[in-house]
């Protein structure tokens, strides 16, 4: 089994001008997938804000599980985390954002009002994984198209300042990774959410992931979708098997990486349910990588 493993030089060099940005701004919004929401996070982002306040704001929230991501949110909120879960194709989400970030700096800001200092726009940084939603966040906060938007990882390469009103002010980076992932199980979350280049991952490998996932979650829209019997979801029924049945039902004979390809493409659009991969209990119970 290949170790999935992406951290271009492109990405360390976007991890320098973040970390040479930080001391500019006055709150860092960190984007996370809500179908991975914890996986999504970066540890080197983490690191590099240190006390500076930090709102993790959840996106694409219409393609994750519903409940899972009321988990999540308590989890985040019990843990002094403040978190905002929006699907950033709705309306006020330039309000909701603004509104959040004042509560989370009133402290702050009603400091430099006692100073005499002139009211100021909020500086944020934008920062999150590739293809994790965040140009289309800053499109709907700044209201027009700004930034480059693509189902793909590695559409924004470059910084850039926007500003969204008056009372907001965001800095927009590349989507960056970190240097090695955790474990394997985590690198095939964001294989799957869509955070690595599709051609640097064995396609079957993800896949089966994806159906191991399915099985235990999705039996029915499973079935639905690939025209599936009962019998072919029985505990005797290995996940490669699988595959390769679905392989045939999707008229692709015995060609695994094309039907795998075609899956996890699914799976993404939501065309097997809404899904979330992890859930605030695996951390609890401290899971381990295969």
């Amino acid at each position: 089994m290949a170790t999935i493993q992406w951290f271009p030089g492109y990405m360390a060099k976007a991890l320098r001008q973040i970390k040479e940005q930080m001391p500019l701004v006055d709150i860092v919004f960190e984007l996370v997938d809500a179908r991975v929401p914890y996986s999504t996070q970066n540890p080197e982002i983490n690191r590099m804000a240190g006390d500076k306040p930090r709102l993790l704001i959840m996106t694409k929230t219409d393609l994750a599980d519903p409940t899972t991501t009321a988990h999540w949110i308590d989890y985040f909120e019990q843990n002094g985390q403040p978190v905002l879960a929006l699907d950033s194709r709705a309306h006020q989400v330039a309000k909701q954002v603004t509104v959040k970030a004042q509560q989370i700096l009133k402290d702050q800001l009603a400091a430099e009002r006692a100073k005499g200092m002139q009211k100021r726009a909020i500086r944020a940084m934008c920062v999150g994984v590739p293809n994790v939603g965040k140009s289309t966040l800053l499109n709907h906060l700044v209201k027009k198209n700004v930034a480059a938007t693509g189902n793909r990882p590695g559409v924004t390469t470059g910084q850039q300042w926007l500003r969204s009103s008056a009372d907001l002010e965001l800095l927009d980076t590349p989507g960056v990774l970190w240097p090695k992932f955790a474990t394997q199980t985590q690198a095939k979350m964001l294989a799957l959410s869509g955070a690595i280049k599709d051609s640097l991952y064995p396609k079957d490998d993800v896949a089966i992931f994806a159906l191991d996932y399915l099985r235990a979650h999705r039996t029915q829209e499973l079935m639905t979708r690939y025209r599936l019997s009962p019998a072919s979801l029985e505990d005797g029924v290995t996940t490669p098997d699988l595959l390769l049945e679905i392989t045939k039902k999707m008229g692709m004979k015995d060609d695994y990486d094309r039907a795998s390809e075609r899956l996890i493409f699914e799976m993404r659009r939501g065309k097997l349910g809404t899904f979330t991969l992890e859930d605030p209990t695996d951390l609890e119970a401290g899971d381990e990588d295969e």
